[in-house]
């Protein structure tokens, strides 16, 4: 498996290619290559030996994450009056701020389509203690969601 390299989308057979990863790093141990893996259409983080991941084609995984979107479309779709009719009331402005850019553009998207009065805001997780004070000052947000990988 030495073509699986950083940015490589991958799966792992331990655990019946159920999820797909982004590899983010690949490490050196006394038990060998181990690949620190990303999850790409859920928010998850793991590890795996480098022999236990399949490398997954670029369209299949692009099939995988279309599948995903046109579900979360379809839920949106399906509870459109709902959601026109009373989450801009209940909700108000949203503050997000997530510490990994692909999901906080991903968020926006959503946000978006929902209609919902959202400001989506890329900042590291080490920066965000430090900037949350000014950013709720500055955009007076009903609701804060504060993501970390």
């Amino acid at each position: 498996m030495n073509n699986i390299k950083k940015g490589t989308i991958v799966s792992r057979k331990s655990y019946e290619n159920d999820i797909l990863f982004r590899v983010e790093d690949i490490i050196n141990t006394i038990k060998g290559k181990y690949a620190v893996l990303k999850g790409v259409s859920i928010r998850i983080k793991a590890n795996a030996p480098i022999e236990d991941l399949n490398i997954v084609d670029k369209q299949i995984a692009k099939n995988e994450l279309d599948k995903l979107n046109e579900k979360v479309d379809s839920k949106i779709s399906e509870n459109r009056n709902l959601i026109n009719n009373y989450i801009n009331i209940l909700c108000g402005k949203i503050l997000h701020l997530d510490g990994d850019r692909r999901y906080a553009e991903k968020s926006a998207r959503y946000y978006r389509k929902m209609g919902l009065n959202a400001i989506v805001k890329n900042v590291p997780e080490n920066k965000q203690p430090i900037v949350i004070g000014n950013l709720i000052r500055r955009y007076k947000p009903d609701v804060v969601v504060i993501t970390r990988t």
